[in-house]
């Protein structure tokens, strides 16, 4: 008889413990395994002790699950002032019963090593804490020290497994730090394969720049995310960015935001940017770059929303003093809360490091508008592969939370060369390029919009004027096959306005000639009316002094007639009537 399948939601799935510490949750699915002994192995200074001490920590103060820190390195005291610095105040949980922490100092000088050694002492210290507290979270760090001072390989390993086996018994949520081996994770070989989790936290030089990873090597019963992703210690606590999360799913918003130059949005289908899209200016040095984010950022602020500014070039004192001086009041709005600009050096960390760190800001944040002044600085510490990987990162992550994104590169030869070269446009919706235009002894700026996903737009270049009220876009002049801009234009646009007035003056006076030879014509033509009129007039009056001087003639002669004789002519008629029979 074949056996019945069980549905998922039937299946008996391993009970997590969530660690409370931004990403990791994400990255293994959940939290570590509960009740089960975790294994966070790294070199020196990648963080063990600190991402164990988070643990405690938001068990603690966010999941109501008290906790055991033993120490074998740090005192109570030392532990306390450590973690003070990322904002964690392990003194008032202590006073609150909700930690505890036990520093067991062990000194080979002090002791020898006689007989057979086991951890019976450290488990009866260890339950009376956890009874008393109801302890539900234990940390050990770290577990060499616990062990260096013992040659008994064999006893060392059993003493390892026990201590494991008794975790589980206790159905404590676990972690036991360790300093990574030469070969292997742990430096017995051992604990990786005890361990139901094993975490490795690596600190990592490259270029001068150092960067924290960290990878989840095993997880038995759980699913997890098998590949690296830095991490950053910050003063709120571990932070990681959880890349692999990140999926071509977002929904694409059909609302408009404003560039913050009029003729702009006009150019770009009269309306602008799309919400949640991304945006990127190139150009040499000296183009007004800078001066168009400031622009848009302008706009978002007005609109009473929130722009996070990253700045790689520019203090923010030097920034605010800038765009004042085309009449962008910055300072007003870091003032109110909607502006933030962090400025600091590309070289201050790793691309990881700034890729953490940009996300740990825009989630305290939380922007509208998110602006980076420029991405191409980013080159300083990677190359242009790399820095293309973290933007794709960084724009995914953000178009999934529907903030809009907007970055400077700086050209530095034709423009389609660095697009092969570097392909970050390749990336963004809207791409527009400025660029100098030189012409008649000086230099001008000029916009042209390469591409805007979505949209219609203008395919024409437009001069930029950028003056002390703003930004401004007018029409370049072609002429002679050449752009026109800048005094070269005004020139051009004088003299067209001058032969204008020439030719309207030409078109008047002709005009005014047509219209004088039409009057005449019209008084010609009423001259001869009236002639024809008179004339018509006297053929009447002719023809009826004609027909009346006909009939008065006729009646004149018949009364004549009569008078002389009328019967004599009249029996002559009627002689010539009749004819002989």
């Amino acid at each position: 008889m074949a056996k019945k399948k069980l549905k998922s939601s039937e299946l008996q799935l391993i009970a997590k413990s969530p660690t409370g510490i931004q990403g990791v949750d994400d990255i293994t699915n959940g939290g570590l395994p509960k009740s089960r002994p975790t294994l966070v192995c790294g070199n020196a200074g990648c963080g063990k002790s600190l991402f164990a001490a988070e643990f405690l920590y938001r068990g603690a103060t966010e999941y109501n699950e008290p906790g055991l820190l033993v120490s074998f390195e740090e005192s109570e005291n030392e532990i306390i002032a450590n973690v003070a610095s990322l904002g964690f105040d392990f003194k008032k949980l202590i006073a609150q019963k909700k930690l505890s922490i036990n520093y067991i100092h062990i000194d080979r000088n002090e002791f020898n090593e006689i007989g057979e050694f086991n951890l019976d002492g450290l488990f009866i210290q260890l339950e009376h804490t956890v009874k008393s507290l109801n302890i539900k979270r234990i940390v050990i760090d770290t577990l060499e020290v616990l062990f260096s001072n013992f040659t008994n390989q064999g006893i060392l390993r059993t003493e390892v497994q026990r201590l494991f086996h008794w975790i589980k018994e206790k159905k404590l949520t676990a972690i036991i730090t360790a300093e990574i081996g030469s070969n292997l994770l742990s430096r017995y070989g051992l604990e990786e394969y005890v361990a139901d989790c094993v975490i490795l936290l690596d600190n990592r030089l490259e270029q001068q720049l150092s960067t924290r990873r960290i990878r989840i090597i095993k997880y038995r019963g759980s699913s997890h995310s098998t590949n690296e992703y830095p991490f950053l210690i910050s003063k709120n606590g571990i932070l990681v960015l959880p890349i692999s999360s990140l999926h071509l799913d977002y929904l694409a918003s059909n609302q408009r935001l404003s560039t913050g130059v009029k003729r702009l949005d006009t150019m770009l289908d009269g309306k602008g940017y799309y919400r949640g899209s991304s945006i990127l200016f190139s150009g040499v040095a000296g183009t007004g770059k800078s001066s168009f984010c400031a622009a848009f950022a302008n706009s978002v602020c007005q609109n009473g929303q929130r722009c996070l500014y990253f700045a790689f070039e520019e203090s923010v004192s030097q920034i605010t003093r800038n765009m004042k001086s085309i009449g962008l009041d910055l300072a007003s709005w870091i003032k109110k809360n909607l502006l933030h600009i962090h400025s600091e050096q590309p070289y201050s960390h790793s691309l990881e490091g700034h890729l953490v760190l940009m996300y740990d800001l825009i989630e305290r944040f939380k922007p509208h508008a998110v602006i980076i002044d420029p991405i191409s600085n980013l080159k300083e510490i990677g190359n242009a592969r790399e820095v293309k990987a973290l933007f794709a990162r960084l724009i995914d992550y953000l178009k999934m939370k529907q903030i809009t994104i907007m970055s400077i590169s700086l050209q530095t030869d034709g423009i389609y060369q660095q697009q092969a070269r570097d392909n970050v446009s390749s990336l963004m919706d809207t791409w527009i390029l400025l660029q100098n235009l030189e012409n008649n002894g000086e230099q001008n700026r000029g916009l042209i919009i390469l591409k805007s996903r979505g949209m219609k737009h203008s395919n024409q270049v437009r001069e930029i004027i950028i003056g002390k009220n703003g930004i401004d876009l007018v029409d370049v002049h072609i002429g002679s096959g050449h752009v026109l801009s800048g005094t070269a234009r005004i020139a051009q646009e004088a003299e067209e306005r001058a032969n204008k007035l020439i030719l309207d003056a030409e078109m008047m006076h002709n005009k005014q000639i047509k219209l004088n030879r039409l009057a005449n014509l019209e008084s010609q033509i009423i001259a001869l009316q009236s002639e024809l009129k008179s004339a018509n007039e006297d053929i009447k009056l002719a023809t009826i002094q004609h027909s009346l001087s006909n009939k008065t003639s006729d009646e004149t002669s018949s009364e004549i007639s009569t008078l002389r004789m009328a019967d004599v002519l009249h029996s002559r008629k009627q002689i010539k009537t009749k004819r002989p029979k």
